[in-house]
């Protein structure tokens, strides 16, 4: 472990989900529904892609949540370990896991200051946590850290609709307001905070130009196929699509100029 310093307990990051009944309806608040079962299904397929090959590799899911990645990737005959500060999180991982009759490790853990040595796994992932948590860079240094080839993670992009929600809610805990005003990532500073940690970017996955909540509002899979499929005929995803997904492998940066 780095002994990095551990953030405050009462950041919304924290303390939102050091709550039980969060914990019970976090995966119907996020993934029920057409649009929330396709985004799930969607970045499952994209990270087993950007793992492979899955089966043996040891991986390691940085704020695991309710350890649906994680459950995800054990199916497909990944050894993962399971990492989360909220222990009422962790209750319901374990006894997804155990339902769905899977194995996976589960520990408490915080991103900012992971108990494991240099390069303990194969891989490591972090999904919907660093746009939340207070030391984002602290977090993907560890990611890298523990990391012998791999890292993947996501993040809503500074060049779309989310940037717009960002603002606002960022606007409304200003004022006062109990929101989530979590951050959005533009991929410059992205890269370069990777490049310092020894890794640079070698793939990504951009996942809808516009907002979830519209889709969601929409509530229809097939219509956000064909809206998006539009979109990213027209060049649109590539630019301003969000969330991004991305992997990023351990090694010298690219030449200029090559994708």
């Amino acid at each position: 472990m780095t002994g990095a310093p551990q953030p405050r307990a009462d950041h919304y990051s924290y303390a939102v989900y050091a709550d039980s009944a969060m914990a019970e309806a976090f995966d119907a608040l996020r993934f029920s529904g057409p649009i929330g079962r396709l985004i799930a299904e969607t970045q499952e397929q994209v990270i087993a892609g950007f793992l492979a090959p899955v089966a043996g590799r040891t991986v390691l899911d940085v704020g695991t949540g309710t350890g649906r990645a994680a459950i995800a990737l054990a199916s497909r005959g990944a050894i993962v370990t399971g990492v989360d500060a909220s222990a009422q999180m962790l209750e319901v991982a374990e006894r997804r896991a155990k339902e769905a009759g899977i194995r996976v490790t589960f520990a408490a853990g915080d991103a900012h200051g992971l108990a494991f040595a240099d390069r303990s796994f194969d891989a490591a992932i972090c999904l919907r946590v660093l746009m939340h948590t207070p030391d984002w860079r602290q977090s993907l240094r560890e990611l890298c850290r523990v990391s012998r080839d791999r890292v993947v993670f996501d993040y809503p992009a500074l060049s779309s609709a989310a940037a717009l929600q960002a603002a606002a809610r960022h606007a409304a805990h200003v004022l006062g307001r109990s929101v989530e005003a979590y951050r959005v990532f533009g991929a410059r500073a992205v890269r370069s905070e990777l490049a310092a940690n020894g890794f640079r970017l070698a793939d990504t996955h951009r996942q809808f130009v516009l907002p979830i909540a519209f889709h969601k509002r929409l509530n229809s899979a097939a219509a956000t196929g064909r809206i998006e499929g539009a979109l990213a005929r027209a060049g649109l995803t590539r630019l301003l699509g969000s969330p991004v997904t991305v992997v990023a492998e351990r090694g010298a940066p690219l030449e200029p100029g090559v994708a």
